[in-house]
């Protein structure tokens, strides 16, 4: 049988799990994930993980923070007074917004302290600093 390797394009039914346990992605009830392997299109350790194995094989996987999506970053996490925040809008811990960048692009980030003088906005990935646990299913070697 073939192995999957760079360059193929596979299919994999997959669940990924955080260490509670607690499921916070899945293909069950859609399609299966098709990726390049080595285009970057997914995760490191995802993409690692899929390199070598057949159509049919399952296996689990445990992927560290740093093939993930990497480790919390502290410098990512921004500290915005108070006063700049609009008169109109009220924050909430939790929150997830879209901010500009200092570049002019947009970025996703979460509310994650508000006190009486800040607020702090963190963009890192919500995964990031996550050790992941994948259930993965190879379905298809194109």
């Amino acid at each position: 049988m073939t192995q999957a390797k760079k360059g193929n394009k596979v299919k994999v039914k997959y669940t990924g799990k955080l260490v509670d346990g607690t499921t916070f992605d899945s293909s069950e009830g859609r399609e299966p994930l098709e990726v390049v392997l080595g285009s970057g299109m997914v995760i490191a350790g995802f993409d690692g993980a899929l390199t070598g194995m057949m159509v049919g094989e399952k296996k689990t996987v445990i992927i560290p923070a740093e093939q993930a999506y990497g480790l919390h970053d502290p410098k990512m996490v921004m500290e915005v007074p108070i006063e700049q925040v609009p008169p109109d809008f009220t924050p909430e811990v939790g929150q997830k917004l879209e901010v500009g960048g200092a570049n002019g692009e947009l970025m996703m980030v979460v509310v994650k302290e508000i006190t009486e003088t800040h607020i702090y906005l963190d963009a890192n990935p919500p995964l990031a600093g996550q050790e992941l646990t994948f259930d993965l299913e190879l379905v298809a070697i194109a």
